[in-house]
C-alpha cells in the first residue's frame, strides 16, 4: 500500500463526532511539546522512560519523518487524536497501530495516550473507535491487540467498550517507566466486530 506523500494534504485522516485521527505534521511541534510536558507526571507510570530531551524538535522532526515513512510501507500507523467542533483544532493525544503482520498472521497492535487535561472524557474510546474500520475495513485485518497494565482500569474500559475481550496475562511484558511490568492482553477479532456493527445497524 502506497500513499503519495509529497501531497501536503494528509491524506489519512480518520473523522469522529468529536475528534479526528490524523499522521503528524511539522506545525504540530508546540502543541505535542506543550501536551507531553504538561502530562508527563500523569504518563510515566503508563510509558517506556523518556526525558525532556525527548521532547526536542529534532527528535519530533524524526518522529513525523518516521511516521510517514511506515505508513508509506504500510507497517505502522502513528496518529494524533485531534479535538475538533471548537474555535480551532486541539491535539489531545495519539494512537498507533503498529507491527502489521500479514501472511497467515493479519494483525496489528493497538497503543495510545491521553493528555493529562482530555483524560476520563470518553476522547480516548471514540479515538479507538475510528480506528477500528480502518483497521479491518481498510488494512483489511482479521485482528486487534491491545495491552494494559493490570491496574490501569480506565484503560480496561476503553477496550471493552469498543468489544475486546480479555484474552491472557503476560508476565514482564514491556519495559514501562524503567521496570519490566506484567500485562493484561485484550483482543478484537473482524468476527467480533462485524457482528458489534451488524448489532448496532440492526
Amino acid at each position: 500500500m502506497l500513499w503519495p506523500w509529497s501531497s501536503p494534504v494528509p491524506l489519512i485522516t480518520l473523522h469522529g463526532p468529536r475528534v479526528s485521527l490524523r499522521l503528524p505534521q511539522m506545525d504540530d511541534y508546540d502543541a505535542w511539546y506543550a501536551l507531553r510536558h504538561a502530562s508527563r507526571d500523569f504518563l510515566r507510570p503508563f510509558e517506556p522512560r523518556w526525558t525532556e530531551a525527548d521532547l526536542g524538535r529534532r527528535v519530533f522532526t524524526s518522529r513525523v519523518k518516521r511516521a510517514r515513512e511506515e505508513a508509506e510501507q504500510g507497517t505502522d500507523f502513528s496518529f494524533f487524536i485531534i479535538l475538533t467542533g471548537g474555535r480551532e483544532d486541539t491535539l489531545v493525544g495519539g494512537i498507533t497501530l503498529s507491527n502489521v503482520r500479514r501472511r497467515a498472521a493479519q494483525f496489528v497492535n493497538l497503543g495510545y495516550w491521553m493528555g493529562q487535561q482530555f483524560a476520563g472524557k470518553g476522547l480516548m474510546s471514540e479515538a479507538v473507535g475510528l480506528s477500528l474500520p480502518f483497521v479491518f475495513d481498510t488494512l483489511d485485518l482479521h485482528r486487534i491487540h491491545a495491552a494494559f497494565l493490570p491496574g490501569n482500569m480506565p484503560s480496561r474500559r476503553v477496550l471493552e467498550k469498543n468489544g475486546f475481550v480479555e484474552e491472557g496475562f503476560a508476565e514482564k511484558y514491556l519495559q514501562i517507566n524503567g521496570r519490566w511490568e506484567d500485562h493484561v492482553l485484550m483482543g478484537l477479532t473482524k468476527e467480533r466486530y462485524e457482528m458489534a456493527r451488524y448489532t448496532r445497524r440492526t
